[in-house]
């Protein structure tokens, strides 16, 4: 007999996986005279804290099953220099939707993304991650949440939680768990 409409789901069905989403930063930028915004490279500071953020992520459990990053020049190098730090390959998607983006514009390319994905990673640009972050947490460990809402800096790494699926995601209904401002080594001299 099919289930009717009354009848739940099963424990464990795909509607209640635990998901999770890194939302990352792009890292120290330059700003050379006569270059486009788009195209601006990382600056030595983003050369130096990109991998520290790729360590943060290895270190963090399992790696993203999808990387969605902006097409912008800082944000895939950013992305290059972090995916670096991880034990394989992540499939990366880079999506022109992703720059310039508000957090609703964010929320709405997070509704497409596919079932099969249970951590994903965004890489992208302020304003629109720092308040895709304070949309989507209800509620945080620590005080992660005073702190994204005091600073979300670049490298910055915010890691959110819930249980459901992508398209289901509603304001307020994550787990802020961690916000890291990973940084690279700093050169002695």
């Amino acid at each position: 007999m099919p289930p009717s409409a009354e009848t739940p789901e099963p424990a464990g069905s795909a509607d209640d996986r635990p998901r999770r989403l890194f939302v990352l930063r792009h890292a120290k930028s330059a700003w050379p005279e006569g270059v486009a915004d788009q195209d601006r490279p990382l600056g030595p500071r983003g050369l130096r804290d990109a991998p520290a953020a790729g360590s943060f992520l290895a270190e963090s459990g399992a790696p993203p099953d999808l990387a969605l990053c902006s097409p912008a020049r800082r944000a895939r190098r950013t992305w290059e220099l972090a995916a670096a730090e991880l034990d394989g390959p992540v499939p990366t998607r880079h999506d022109p939707r992703l720059y310039g983006a508000d957090a609703q514009e964010l929320l709405d390319v997070l509704h497409g993304v596919p079932d099969e994905v249970a951590t994903l990673l965004l890489v992208g640009h302020n304003p629109g991650l720092e308040d895709l972050v304070l949309l989507l947490a209800g509620r945080a460990a620590g005080d992660a949440l005073d702190r994204a809402r005091t600073k979300f800096p670049t490298s910055a790494i915010a890691v959110l939680t819930w249980s459901g699926t992508w398209p289901d995601l509603r304001p307020g209904e994550a787990l802020l768990t961690d916000l890291a401002i990973p940084r690279g080594p700093r050169d002695p001299s």
